[in-house]
């Protein structure tokens, strides 16, 4: 196993344990299955876990693995503050308190703000209270390191990373993200601040891998150097010094013992320039299946409405190169889940972007086909709610 250094000089595993994904036994969790994979990757050197409060049974599960193991202080737990149900600062300790029963412990490793997507949604928990809440944790030693995931553009990534001196932080990010999302740009940049970044998603759930178009499985089967994707995919991400740790919902031990061994064999500037050009090949492949040209060079914004125009495309694209489900998941997240909306429907067809796209692409037309697609009725529902509850 590689290691990389957090902000405070300690080694994390470069490949973590995503345990959103454990296996499912009737209606909850199978434990005992989930116990031999998470522990024979604990013993392969792997020392990031990471839950989350939202995740059914998943900290519950990780906890009593622990628990049964005695091998507490061989892991770094982390796991998320579901700020978004939480009204009020007695909500907040109430939910941390909640996690660490459930996860068996008196203090949290790594400590997230789940699913900061919004410069707006941080200054609302500021007034709440948030800032003396964390450092008063951390003065204790219940939090150890404070961060947050993160979904949404570079831009507000940037915005977020600037507003407060956090620990660490999560993104998105593989090979079909390099640049969308957070992306290389918000990558490098938390770098640049000295933040370890997490990666979450580099299989895309799986999309780069099970799910990848067969034009792009056919160039691994006939393969010369028998490459697999998902060792492709993480060795991709390896291969970038900024990385810190990459995280996989391992749930089989055949999965456990390949990511181990490819995460001990990666290092930085491990990829070859056969390795690279495969990935371009695949990428094409995938690129087939996309309904708007766009590279997301964001040349086009800001929008006068507030449009997410590269955001809205990426997600019309994976609609079709990944699943409906998929591509409208990721659009609900990215232009809903925040103060200031950033829908496709918020256009008023004004056509400024268009005169600054190096693609020529005819936005406006496009844009309106996107929200056709990405708009549906249980959109407009979520959206709606999300308005009411103000979950952002």
């Amino acid at each position: 196993m590689q290691y990389r250094k957090d902000k405070k000089g300690n080694d994390i595993s470069i490949l973590g344990y995503g345990c959103m994904r454990f296996s499912k036994k009737g209606s909850g969790i199978d434990i005992d299955k989930a116990e031999k994979e998470l522990m024979a990757a604990i013993e392969g050197g792997i020392n990031y876990l990471d839950t989350a409060y939202i995740y059914p049974g998943s900290e519950a599960a990780v906890g009593e693995i622990i628990h049964r193991n005695n091998c507490r202080d061989k892991v770094y737990i982390a796991t998320k503050l579901p700020h978004y149900l939480i009204k009020s600062m007695d909500g907040v300790e109430k939910t941390f308190q909640e996690e660490l029963k459930r996860l068996q412990t008196d203090y949290i490793d790594f400590y997230l703000m789940h699913m900061l997507s919004d410069v707006s949604v941080w200054n609302k928990l500021k007034q709440m209270g948030i800032i003396e809440w964390i450092e008063g944790k951390l003065s204790s030693g219940q939090i150890r390191n404070i961060g947050f995931s993160y979904h949404g553009s570079s831009d507000m990534f940037k915005q977020l990373v600037d507003a407060y001196d956090w620990d660490f932080c999560q993104i998105q990010y593989n090979y079909m993200d390099e640049n969308s999302q957070a992306g290389v740009e918000g990558l490098k940049y938390a770098h640049s601040k000295g933040l370890p970044v997490i990666i979450m998603e580099p299989l895309r759930g799986g999309r780069l891998v099970d799910l990848l178009p067969e034009s792009a499985k056919a160039l691994f089967k006939k393969d010369p150097e028998h490459r697999t994707p998902a060792e492709m995919a993480f060795k991709w991400l390896y291969n970038q010094p900024e990385v810190t740790c990459v995280l996989s919902g391992m749930n089989s031990i055949e999965m456990v013992e390949q990511n181990l061994r490819t995460a001990s064999e990666a290092h930085s500037g491990c990829m070859t320039d056969s390795d690279k050009a495969l990935i371009e090949l695949v990428k094409k492949e995938i690129d087939k299946n996309v309904k708007v040209g766009c590279t997301g060079c964001g040349y086009c914004m800001p929008c006068p409405r507030n449009v997410d125009i590269p955001g809205t495309f990426r997600c019309y694209n994976a609609m079709y190169s990944e699943g409906k489900k998929s591509g409208r998941m990721d659009y609900l997240q990215c232009t809903a889940m925040r103060k200031d909306t950033s829908s496709a429907s918020q256009c008023i067809q004004c056509g400024k972007c268009e005169s600054h796209c190096p693609q020529h692409i005819e936005i406006r037309k496009e844009i309106k086909n996107a929200a056709s697609a990405l708009e549906t009725p249980v959109y407009k529902i979520a959206k709606t709610l999300i308005r009411l509850l103000k979950l952002w």
